[in-house]
């Protein structure tokens, strides 16, 4: 029996994370990881590896259709799978060896193995090395992250049905991809395939892509990604399927009309749910929500003394970022000090081409609060750095109270915009104005300034339009 001050289950975002703080405040930690690697799902068959390949497939694009716009006149461009997909790996490989010397930096122990909790904190861990050992824990922290949800006539197979695993790895471009579930990941990886030259057909059962989000942002995303040449169906169920060796037939229904769409791959991405992998709730007495997320309180306190949860196992926005502030929101409450996190400065991204980044509410949720409000919107059409780069779609948009100039939304479409979004999300942090960011100066020419002029357009004053 070894003890320790931090045993925490799971290696990912918010597992590793947690444990590199804890090394910092100088608690003797122990983060359990039976996979291969470290990072878990976001580093090795999630937000990395994903990058990676949009990254490339938007260089690819860009060198047939848009590289002779600027001058620059490109041969017969061929594509290469196999380097492509090596790229990626080796991408996620920088990154899993980095979380490796950050464990080592701060003196972090991985026990490379499966992890069960037992009352009293204690960990059995069946090491991948076949050995066992136990870890007793002043304070234990599970992160054991999210698996994606399968449907009962679709279970992935990862060769002709994926998961975002099989999405990442298809060793041949589809003649036609069929992706159900018009959200992030269906639609980015949706995107990847159909830029390296996939027929790509998104069925959402929803009445839009990319529900919840601001009305206007999803008009516009759909709009869009159509024009790109996404074959997008909404309020449509997928209501069986029939698998062969080279092809899966779907039926979809529609306005009770069926029919059937015939792919040679399948991506699944109806969402995710929590991953209890080693977690008993029943036999701990560990409090549960009816979807089987950890219950927590406010600083990521489950019911059972000194046992915290963070990431996706607790619920919430399923999101890689929210998960390390989790992470170090218990550690630090572990080590005494006054720790929290503000869910309404938590922003979201989708990374295909436009990107889309939001933060705060949308338009719809502040309407139906009965809240007065005031918005302002800037197209990145009228933005000189936009227009010099070929980039113009999208904008920015800015929902604030009407009395106060309070910010309580920012949605963006646009280039480049999972960065620009951190300007408002830090005025959240502080509950700023649209006043503080339209008076700000912002370097010209620069994306950014479609940002301050979305705020100017909340006081009735753009200068750009």
């Amino acid at each position: 029996m070894v003890d320790c001050d931090v045993a925490i289950i799971g290696g990912g975002p918010g597992g590793y994370v947690a444990a590199i703080r804890a090394g910092q405040l100088g608690l003797n930690t122990v983060c359990i990881e039976m996979d291969k690697t470290l990072g878990g799902t976001c580093v090795n068959v999630g937000c990395i590896p994903s990058k990676a390949l949009l990254t490339s497939s938007e260089h690819y694009e860009f060198a047939r259709l848009h590289a002779a716009e600027h001058g620059v006149t490109i041969g017969d461009v061929k594509l290469d799978l196999g380097t492509m997909m090596k790229r990626k790996d080796a991408v996620v490989g920088a990154n899993t060896r980095g979380v490796e010397y950050l464990f080592r930096k701060n003196k972090v122990m991985w026990a490379k193995g499966r992890g069960t909790l037992k009352k009293g904190n204690v960990i059995d861990v069946a090491g991948t090395d076949g050995k066992a050992e136990s870890y007793r824990a002043k304070n234990v922290i599970i992160a054991t992250g999210s698996v994606s949800v399968e449907l009962p006539f679709l279970k992935f197979d990862e060769k002709r049905v994926l998961s975002n695993i099989g999405a990442l790895k298809i060793p041949e471009v589809p003649k036609h991809l069929l992706v159900i579930g018009g959200g992030v990941i269906g639609l980015e990886l949706g995107s990847v395939w159909r830029r390296l030259g996939a027929k790509v057909t998104v069925v959402e059962l929803m009445p839009t892509i990319l529900p919840g989000n601001d009305e206007e942002i999803i008009k516009e995303a759909d709009k869009i990604f159509r024009k790109q040449g996404l074959d997008i169906r909404v309020g449509s169920k997928v209501t069986g399927a029939k698998i062969d060796a080279n092809r899966v037939l779907v039926d979809v229904e529609k306005d009770g009309k069926s029919e059937k769409i015939e792919a040679d791959y399948v991506l699944v991405s109806v969402g995710r749910k929590s991953a209890m992998t080693g977690i008993d709730a029943a036999a701990l007495g560990l409090g549960v929500s009816k979807r089987g997320e950890i219950l927590v309180d406010a600083q990521m306190r489950t019911n059972i003394p000194n046992v915290y949860a963070i990431g996706d196992v607790v619920g919430g926005k399923l999101l890689a970022h929210k998960a390390e502030d989790e992470g170090v929101v218990a550690v630090e409450v572990i080590a005494g000090q006054k720790s929290h996190i503000d869910y309404k400065s938590m922003p979201s991204v989708v990374y295909t081409w436009p990107e889309i980044a939001t933060v705060g509410l949308a338009e719809h949720e502040v309407k139906a609060s009965g809240r007065k409000y005031k918005t302002g919107k800037f197209p990145f059409s009228a933005n000189a750095r936009a227009r010099t780069a070929g980039d113009t779609a999208g904008f920015v948009k800015f929902i604030a109270d009407a009395d106060t100039d309070e910010l309580l939304g920012a949605h963006m479409i646009g280039p480049g915009v999972s960065e620009l979004i951190q300007e408002a999300v830090l005025a959240f942090e502080y509950r700023g104005s649209s006043e503080d960011i339209g008076i700000t100066v912002h370097s010209h020419p620069t994306l950014s300034e479609a940002v301050k002029e979305a705020a100017l357009g909340v006081l009735g004053r753009s200068l750009q339009i």
